[in-house]
């Protein structure tokens, strides 16, 4: 009897061994599955390759991963030439699962692509190899946007000097080597708000340039905090200590105070990236793309501040900014 139970029971574990194992294979060689890329030639205007450069660079800001940014002073901003150059590492030091990097935009890597196939890219999260893309460039949210956006996007993309730049390949760890692939799904694109709907069009902008993402705390698997949304406080380890996001609800701790004109006018002050002071050690810096965000329009930065004054205020006070334990202890 005892022997016929533990055959049962190796069977079973054998049997459970396969399905983990068919599943597995499933999933890394399957998956993502989100059909092909669309069809699209995009003939650009040079009014939509100036729609795309704002974009690109303003709002879903792609030149804040895709280009060198100088951490050496306040806000990072964009080192001048390095349009899409790609290269920027989302690292395990920082907490990443794997090291990620973010790739070459310019007709140097692009140049073979179909617009389609960067379109796919862009709003699904898998690459022309049929790789998924680690979610640190937020697809699922660009995967919301109007169609049309998007195409200028391309379309500016289409427009950059070429940069020759050898960018090393992503190493994503266990198990996201694995869950990375179940993470595309396919896009049905959206539609933009006229911007006489404010709130409409405010939450529109705010989901394009991923407000979401950096001020909404996560817990250790990266998985935004519920009731949290926009409260700020996610930490960002930079060179000179820990940086946390601001709180950018209507709440005491966050926005309640400011009006349209002073959150248009905290953009405005970091317009000249060349202007902003250096940044040295145990002093805070700002992973934000203040200097990039600086030159959207009135009416978008606007909007974006209507619609977060709609949001639910929560109130969640933090230390904004921790210097480095050695740098504490030299002081």
């Amino acid at each position: 009897m005892k022997k016929r139970v533990l055959q049962i029971a190796a069977f079973a574990v054998g049997l459970l061994a396969l399905v983990v194992v068919a599943s597995l294979a499933y999933v890394k060689l399957a998956l993502p599955n989100v059909g092909p890329p669309p069809t699209i030639a995009i003939r650009p205007t040079a009014e939509q390759v100036e729609h795309g450069r704002y974009l690109a660079n303003h709002v879903a800001s792609c030149m804040d991963c895709h280009s060198t940014r100088d951490f050496s002073k306040l806000a990072g901003p964009m080192v001048a030439g390095t349009e899409g150059k790609g290269g920027e590492g989302f690292l395990r030091e920082a907490g990443f699962p794997g090291n990620y990097y973010a790739p070459n935009l310019t007709p140097t890597h692009l140049g073979d692509w179909t617009d389609g196939e960067i379109y796919q890219a862009i709003t699904t999260g898998v690459s022309r190899d049929g790789r998924a893309l680690f979610p640190v460039m937020p697809y699922k949210n660009y995967a919301q946007m109007d169609p049309d956006d998007i195409k200028d996007i391309i379309a500016y993309l289409r427009s950059l000097k070429p940069i020759k730049n050898t960018i090393p390949a992503s190493e994503p760890d266990f198990p996201m080597n694995f869950i990375i692939n179940t993470l595309p799904a396919k896009s049905e694109g959206g539609k933009r708000p006229a911007p006489s709907d404010r709130i409409a069009y405010g939450r529109y902008m705010t989901t394009f340039a991923a407000c979401a993402e950096c001020h909404t705390p996560v817990d250790k698997q990266g998985q935004p905090l519920p009731g949290m949304d926009f409260a700020g406080g996610r930490e960002f380890p930079m060179p000179t200590g820990t940086v946390r996001s601001a709180n950018i609800t209507a709440a005491k701790s966050g926005i309640e105070s400011w009006t349209r004109d002073t959150f248009i006018a905290r953009f405005r002050s970091y317009a000249n990236g060349e202007t902003q002071p250096d940044v040295h050690e145990g002093q805070a810096n700002s992973i934000m793309p203040w200097t990039m965000f600086a030159h959207m329009s009135d009416q978008d930065l606007g909007a974006i501040y209507d619609y977060l004054r709609t949001l639910k205020p929560v109130e969640n006070k933090m230390e904004r900014f921790t210097p480095k334990a050695s740098m504490v202890a030299e002081r």
